[in-house]
């Protein structure tokens, strides 16, 4: 190989490496998804919910769905009074990262492990937000709001920085299959269409200003992440601004910068060319049996002890 050669791959390593650092702060969650061979989980091979969260754009979902999340009182009340993110910002991003990695392409017994998880974390948040109003994270329509918010930016990050658009069949069964997942938490009410869910989001009577909110978007836009990762995180913010509905946008007190879209769509390609598709996706499909498309997948599969040199499940030892 070249001397040019080596150093971009060089390069690309590190990319891969201060990426995956910021998600190791919890255990990962599909170690064991090879023991559950053909289990397709909640969505399986077929799913548009694999390749859209396999994406680099999700990383820009993330960023827009917490920013979302934050305009609701109650919900972002609940994250004030009981989240640890202020003191642990990596842990809770790596906890969030495994909840959606584990329910998108998990096989049934880790998708009900992550939910069981999640439920259990949220019986004790409970409380009354400045506005006087009771809270739980488990009422239907709290835990809709941050399913809905999740599911929105998730699809909106993708069609906006995405390697292509989705049409609106396949947008509307990537909305259908979140459905399944917010289900297992009770979320309630779910669009079940892209363009229902969009309107739901933009038109919520609830949201609006409160200190929870001031506290967490300036949290979110400025978070104590190490040095060489902080310009990368500034494109990635300003693009999930950019997606944002307006009206959402100055609830959050957030601008969009011009030029913002297309800065975002070229951070979220430099990453999809550093990183390639998740290895989340590429094991999991090892784990159905699913061919496995040439050219998505860069970085080393999880549990490769169980998967041979032509990319199949070997047999239990």
């Amino acid at each position: 190989m070249s001397r040019l050669g080596n150093l971009i791959d060089r390069y690309r390593d590190r990319v891969v490496g201060s990426t995956t650092d910021l998600f190791a702060h919890a255990p990962y969650p599909l170690a064991g998804t090879l023991s559950y061979e053909g289990d397709p989980g909640l969505c399986g091979p077929d799913s548009v919910t694999w390749p859209v969260i396999g994406d680099a754009a999700a990383f820009v979902g993330g960023i827009r769905a917490l920013l979302i999340q934050a305009a609701h009182p109650e919900v972002v009340a609940g994250i004030s009074d009981h989240s640890r993110y202020r003191w642990d910002p990596l842990g809770r991003l790596s906890r969030t990262s495994a909840y959606v990695t584990a329910t998108s392409f998990g096989a049934m017994p880790e998708v009900e492990a992550a939910v069981a998880l999640v439920r259990r974390a949220h019986r004790p948040v409970r409380g009354q937000s400045h506005r006087g109003r009771r809270y739980s994270a488990g009422a239907p329509a709290l835990a809709a709001w941050v399913h809905n918010a999740l599911t929105d930016s998730f699809l909106q990050a993708y069609q906006a920085y995405g390697p292509r658009r989705l049409s609106a069949d396949e947008a509307d069964r990537f909305v259908g299959e979140q459905t399944a997942i917010g289900a297992l938490l009770a979320a309630d009410p779910m669009p079940t269409t892209a363009a229902g869910l969009a309107q739901w989001i933009a038109d919520h009577a609830e949201i609006t200003r409160s200190p929870g909110l001031v506290d967490a978007v300036g949290f979110i836009r400025k978070p104590p992440l190490p040095w060489h990762v902080r310009f990368a995180y500034r494109l990635l913010f300003a693009a999930a601004v950019a997606t944002i509905p307006a009206r959402i946008r100055r609830t959050l007190g957030v601008r969009k910068i011009p030029g913002a879209a297309t800065v975002g769509r070229m951070a979220v390609g430099a990453l999809r060319w550093a990183l390639g598709s998740s290895p989340s996706w590429h094991v999991s499909l090892v784990r159905v049996g699913a061919p496995v498309p040439s050219g998505l997948f860069r970085q080393p599969l999880p549990n490769s002890e169980r998967i041979d040199r032509t990319g199949a499940l070997r047999a239990a030892s």
